[in-house]
């Protein structure tokens, strides 16, 4: 135990040293954000409030709703792509020739890959999440049935973002072409996994990739607990996929790392793809 809080210390850290003494990152961290949501805010809202779309949607009914909704999303989202993020300046480490050096250390491989995942959380997101729980105070359309299901909204976002971190952090230091997955795991991510609009609203095809993205299923949980006021009992389901889509994931992880040790063990590469 002590070695991995080690571990997750020094990946912290490092990133803390890689991305700041900058103000530039503080335009990744809030203003590009919150302009990103002001964008889609102002952009639905001349359809805020039409009879016809409110029946079908709730928080199209008035703009906090539809204010709340997408900040919601947007926390989602900024969880979720700040682990694209790590992991794409993961796979530089390959590049700058200290990769090897990972390989080479007592470290457990999959211990590196969630260290990392945390560090991007902690060093890209939390500006904009404090953000968010502001404009969410200011408006009316916070409905919680507990405290708690504040705790059980966030561990909601936590939890599965590391496994789904760990898992391209895995894929990545092995892949010649990080800046594919980086792209669509952008936009299309924020697209099709309900952070901008209820899946059911999108075609059957891309609600059918959303459900598979467990960006989806988080932000089901969090717009339940936080948006609509469900106990915890109503959100049992969604939380139990969730809990499995996140062992899966890390399940994967350690696969994709196993396997590309061996292959580098074999052939004296890092690459699997």
């Amino acid at each position: 135990m002590r070695d991995a809080l080690q571990i997750f210390a020094a990946e912290t850290l490092k990133q803390r040293r890689r991305m700041s003494g900058s103000k530039v990152i503080f335009f990744s961290m809030l203003l590009w954000p919150l302009l990103e949501l002001l964008t889609l805010y102002y952009t639905v809202l001349p359809v805020v409030g039409g009879g016809a779309i409110a029946r079908r949607w709730p928080a199209a009914a008035d703009p906090q709703s539809m204010l709340a909704f997408l900040a919601t999303g947007s926390v989602g989202f900024s969880f979720y792509f700040a682990l694209v993020q790590s992991a794409w300046h993961f796979s530089f480490e390959r590049q700058a020739g200290t990769l090897e050096l990972l390989f080479l250390s007592p470290a457990r491989r999959l211990s590196l890959v969630v260290a990392n995942g945390v560090g991007g959380l902690i060093q890209n997101v939390w500006l904009f999440v404090c953000l968010s729980v502001a404009v969410l105070a200011l408006t009316d359309a916070v409905h919680v049935a507990h405290p708690a299901m504040f705790l059980v909204a966030f561990l909601a976002l936590f939890v599965p973002s590391l496994g789904w971190g760990a898992l391209l952090n895995g894929l990545l230091i092995f892949s010649r072409d990080s800046a594919f997955l980086f792209t669509i795991l952008g936009e299309p991510m924020a697209f099709s996994g309900g952070a901008r609009l209820p899946l059911w609203m999108l075609p059957g095809w891309i609600a059918t990739v959303g459900t598979v993205l467990p960006l989806s299923g988080s932000l089901v949980v969090v717009r339940g607990a936080i948006l609509d006021g469900k106990p915890f009992d109503d959100l049992a389901w969604p939380l139990v996929g969730l809990g499995v889509s996140t062992v899966v994931m890390l399940l994967l992880a350690s696969l994709v790392l196993h396997l590309g040790e061996r292959r580098a063990q074999r052939t004296g590469q890092l690459r699997l793809f």
